[in-house]
């Protein structure tokens, strides 16, 4: 893997083939002033990896993901989509939060260990909250999550007017309206929390100008999303065990496993071979990285994982009795996750290469077109439906991606065993 944010030999000239190049430079040409040939800001110390803390606070989002997918399984009508969003939107913006940190500070520090470790207890507070969120635990919820933004704002506040910015918002704004919602009836604690998700939300983009100061280290993000990324779909392989292990195992539902876990992979073959080196490349090389890191990380990581989740909760909803035909709810989740988790990189893609992502357009365009059907057809022919459709589209973009470096004479991705960056990301 690329650690440098240089492409593998020959990757940019398959992306030149596939109508995928990053935006108008190689790694080795002279790039924006103040920046280095490979992509790194004039000064910036080298690579940032992943702490030991980080990867022990990512166990308990592994949980409070589980949480957000049992509450979606306990309601997956459109008002619990709405529901189950709500509360999985703080849930997201506290790691978000406590990854930036981690991205522009040195965190392998006694005082920045525990302040992560802190960090990872409200989050764990926040997850027991989840599943009555709409009950007695609202502001239990509301006060892990404001927790957890009174911490990062204390591990950050020797940074000048770090209160005037995304992190100031989480202490004054949206922490005390989750507490407050938790306060309220159901329908206004909805529409509470979902105010206070907007203004998290639209934080990076309110204090845009602001955020241009911020020297993000480009490979140290990449990697942290991914691994968020990969917590979400471990939650479709628990949707996939937890289902199959209560049940006889029959042909039928051996059949409905084999199924789902190709979806599974599938997803995730799309995201680490295809995706995940060009989206480190893009931040790497980005004119604005402030910019590429809201729209493609916190805004598109929020959409896959979110849409992952969905797939999970509908194996639940298939693995478990293949033979029964799925409402629209369930296949809603299975097919609409699997649909928004391609569109998803339509609009990565655009905003790292400003190219459209076809094949994965229309195999979403399929996916959503076939949901209809899918309500009357037995769950194992929805499964076995989906899973064609996702191998077919990783076959088509392994051969354009092979085509595309035959025409410039070079083996690129798979043929060497590197990911192709720019490819059909």
């Amino acid at each position: 893997m690329s650690t440098t944010g240089e492409l593998p030999a020959g990757a940019e000239e398959s992306a030149v083939g596939t109508g995928e190049r990053s935006v108008g430079r190689r790694p080795d040409a002279k790039g924006p002033e103040g920046k280095r040939p490979d992509g790194r800001q004039a000064g910036e110390p080298p690579e940032k990896r992943v702490t030991w803390a980080e990867l022990y606070f990512d166990l308990i989002f592994v949980f409070a993901i589980t949480q957000v997918s049992g509450l979606l399984h306990h309601r997956h009508d459109p008002v619990g989509i709405v529901q189950a969003l709500v509360v999985f939107v703080p849930v997201y913006w506290c790691w978000v939060g406590t990854t930036v940190q981690a991205n522009i500070r040195d965190v392998d520090t006694a005082r920045d260990r525990l302040g992560i470790l802190a960090v990872g207890f409200t989050g764990l507070v926040m997850a027991l909250a989840v599943p009555g969120a709409y009950g007695n635990r609202g502001v239990l919820l509301g006060a892990g999550y404001w927790a957890a933004r009174v911490v990062l704002l204390f591990l950050l506040v020797r940074i000048p007017g770090v209160w005037r910015g995304p992190y100031g918002v989480g202490v004054l704004v949206s922490g005390p309206l989750l507490v407050a919602g938790g306060l309220l009836p159901e329908g206004p604690r909805v529409c509470l929390w979902a105010l206070a998700a907007l203004c998290d939300l639209s934080g990076p983009v309110v204090f845009r100008r602001k955020l241009a100061a911020v020297a993000y280290h480009p490979s140290h993000m990449p990697e942290r999303f991914a691994l968020f990324l990969l917590v979400a779909l471990g939650e479709s392989i628990v949707g996939i065990g937890a289902s199959a292990a209560a049940v006889r195992l029959d042909a039928a539902e051996l059949v409905a496993v084999t199924a789902a876990f190709t979806i599974s992979a599938g997803l995730w073959w799309q995201y680490f071979v295809f995706a995940a080196d060009a989206m480190r490349h893009a931040v790497t090389v980005a004119d604005s990285r402030r910019d590429m890191v809201r729209r493609v990380f916190q805004y598109g990581h929020l959409a896959l994982a979110a849409s992952v989740i969905a797939v999970a909760v509908g194996f639940g909803e298939t693995v478990a009795d293949p033979r029964r035909a799925l409402g629209a709810a369930s296949v809603g989740l299975l097919y609409g996750g699997c649909g928004l988790y391609l569109l998803t990189f339509g609009y990565t893609r655009w905003m790292m290469f400003r190219s459209v992502a076809t094949t994965r357009i229309v195999a979403a365009a399929v996916v959503l077109a076939l949901a209809p059907a899918m309500v009357r057809w037995p769950a194992l022919a929805a499964l076995v439906t989906l899973a064609v459709v996702l191998v077919v589209l990783n076959v088509v973009e392994h051969r354009r991606v092979n085509a595309a470096a035959a025409v410039v004479g070079e083996p690129v991705g798979e043929a060497v065993g590197d990911p192709v960056v720019g490819g059909p990301v």
